[in-house]
């Protein structure tokens, strides 16, 4: 005997429940083919998700097929439901926004994938990821500017809305769509010619411009005059973003060996032990950056995309760096024995610090992303380059006294080795620390006067009580690194410097404010700051 609830579900006049696809007897045809396409894609067309705001009641069924049907846990949502209010009371109104991926015509994540894991289906159009290529690195998740990536650390690698592809080409609904009481979600086919030149009905409230990467996703919005006044009810209460720990050691190593390698240049110091200690550093950084990968083991795979991606070409211009000054080192070593090789070390210090340079840039570049508007300023290459030369000054000074050391113990076993004359350079550290500062300072100031609703929220976060003081201590530090070189007190001068350029690449990270989706208060709190 069939259950009553079971009756009215498969009642083809009634959308009432959620459908049952999958029983004895078969579906109900018309309940599925109001659902999802009745016919096949024809040349120029794919998939898409339709919206349908005024019917979404906030149930969230969606979201937990999802996780069901994806084996996700409850904190990884590949399909969110947010919220959305307005108005004066007594007039006022509240609704609800639920998305998935938006398989954009022109995809960030896509594009900005050092290992190729993204792809556009050819058959549907939906945008594919492969977890066989992905590494973890998380770029896609910063490109992306509906935050619609996602990474899993218990997998180590990211995962995204395929549309539920099997599903739909097996000629069922993907998960969301058959989970949805109110048929709020519905699979429609989109004409991509006809899109790209029109696709205002992608555009809603609480969510980015639609224009950045052609979001397919079509919305149906309540009437116009309730619209004007709607916004994302979580503007008052934005979450701090992930540190990134080794990504914030990383990067700071990695720009301390750069001008490192700048000021031995200067100092016309390019002996064999001061170039040794200096790629001990690098070596270092190197090692520590592929902590941050959620499958470290694959991290050469970071190279394939050279020609595309910003990271793959950060990780090319370090690794011949490293290569570079290598080279440099073993020459100089070689020097000793044979001095007419002493005359090939300055020119391959200088192409190590052009690819240094090179690779700096790059590193700045992978955060130059429209998705993370607090990182697209200028001042985000600025800061890179000015911690380089801020670090530069009080790692000298701190390798002067084991590189004479060294280098003595050397001359003792009868090598002719030359004494490094290191020196530290105050005044340089001096007008980099001022510039360093200053740039800090500018980049506040810009983002508090920021009519962009995700600067203004990271300068909210600067200032609020968990980071300002972590800012203002950065700041002291890098003017205590100046006193203690003058001292001199290298050790805590290096200290001081490193302590400066750590803090403000932890703030970095954490306080920026990624454009997203309107999200919920019940979402949780851990982590969250009024803004």
């Amino acid at each position: 005997m069939a259950l009553p609830l079971q009756e009215r579900a498969m009642e083809t006049d009634s959308a009432e429940l959620v459908r049952l696809t999958l029983v004895e007897g078969g579906a109900a045809p018309s309940l599925v083919n109001a659902l999802i396409p009745s016919r096949p894609l024809e040349a120029g067309e794919q998939y898409r998700f339709h919206f349908d705001m005024t019917k979404c009641i906030g149930c969230r069924s969606c979201e937990i097929a999802c996780n069901e049907q994806n084996g996700n846990p409850a904190d990884i949502k590949w399909r969110r439901v947010g919220e959305l209010e307005g108005g004066i009371y007594p007039n006022v109104m509240r609704t609800y926004l639920s998305m998935g991926c938006n398989h954009c015509l022109s995809a960030d994540c896509l594009r900005g994938c050092p290992v190729d894991a993204y792809s556009k289906d050819p058959i549907t159009g939906i945008v594919l990821h492969s977890a066989e290529a992905c590494i973890g690195c998380q770029y896609c998740v910063w490109n992306c500017p509906y935050s619609v990536p996602q990474f899993n650390p218990e997998r180590g690698v990211v995962g995204k809305c395929d549309m539920c592809r099997d599903r739909l080409l097996d000629n069922r609904e993907p998960a969301c769509v058959n989970a949805c009481p109110e048929n709020a979600i519905q699979i429609e086919i989109v004409n991509k010619n006809e899109w790209t030149a029109d696709h205002s009905l992608a555009d809603s409230p609480g969510m980015p411009p639609s224009g950045q990467t052609v979001s397919t996703t079509r919305i149906t919005l309540p009437a116009k005059n309730s619209v004007t006044w709607l916004d994302r009810v979580d503007t008052g209460s934005i979450a701090l973003e992930h540190a990134h720990p080794s990504l914030v050691v990383m990067t700071s190593a990695m720009q301390a060996a750069f001008g490192l390698l700048c000021g031995l240049l200067l100092d016309r110091d390019l002996s064999a032990v001061s170039l040794s200690l200096l790629l001990l550093v690098t070596v270092i950084a190197i090692n520590i950056s592929i902590f941050h990968l959620g499958r470290p083991a694959y991290a050469w795979r970071a190279l394939k995309m050279w020609k595309r991606s910003w990271l793959s070409r950060e990780v090319l211009c370090f690794t011949l760096f490293l290569v570079t000054l290598t080279v440099s080192t073993g020459v100089a070593w070689a020097s000793l024995l044979r001095p007419a090789l002493e005359r090939a070390v300055t020119p391959l210090a200088i192409l190590a610090v052009m690819i240094g340079l090179a690779g700096t840039l790059a590193s700045a570049r992978i955060y130059l992303v429209k998705a993370r508007p607090a990182w697209n300023m200028m001042h985000t290459p600025l800061d890179f380059v000015l911690s380089a030369f801020l670090m530069a000054g009080p790692v000298m000074a701190v390798m002067q006294a084991p590189a004479v050391w060294l280098a003595t113990r050397l001359q003792a076993v009868g090598l002719t080795v030359a004494l490094p004359h290191v020196a530290p350079h105050p005044r340089a550290v001096a007008l980099a620390a001022v510039l360093w500062i200053a740039n800090q300072i500018t980049r506040i100031v810009r983002l508090r006067g920021s009519a962009i609703f995700e600067r203004h929220a990271s300068y909210n976060h600067l200032r609020g009580e968990q980071l300002w003081w972590k800012v203002a201590l950065s700041w002291i530090c890098a003017i205590q690194a100046v006193l203690f070189l003058l001292a001199p007190m290298p050790w805590l001068s290096l200290a001081a410097a490193s302590a400066a350029v750590l803090l403000n690449r932890y703030l970095f990270f954490v306080s920026v404010v990624p454009l997203s989706m309107g999200l919920t208060f019940s979402n949780g709190s851990h982590g969250r700051a009024a803004v």
